[in-house]
C-alpha cells in the first residue's frame, strides 16, 4: 500500500477540512409579496412556483 512520503501540515489538512463547512441558506426574494423562499422550490407563504399558483395556501 502507498504511504506518504512526508508529514502533512496542519495548515494543510485544516484548509482540506474548511471546504466541508456549512453555509448559510441562499433566499430568493418573491416578486410578487416580497416574502423570502429557497430557490428552486415552492414559495410555502402563497403557494407560487416561477410565477403559477401550484398550491392552495389558506390566508
Amino acid at each position: 500500500m502507498a504511504n506518504p512520503k512526508r508529514k502533512q501540515s496542519k495548515r494543510r489538512s485544516a484548509n482540506r477540512r474548511a471546504a466541508n463547512a456549512f453555509k448559510a441558506p441562499e433566499f430568493s426574494t418573491d416578486p410578487t409579496d416580497g416574502s423570502l423562499f429557497r430557490p428552486h422550490r415552492v414559495n410555502a407563504k402563497n403557494g407560487m412556483y416561477r410565477g403559477r399558483q401550484v398550491l392552495d395556501v389558506e390566508v
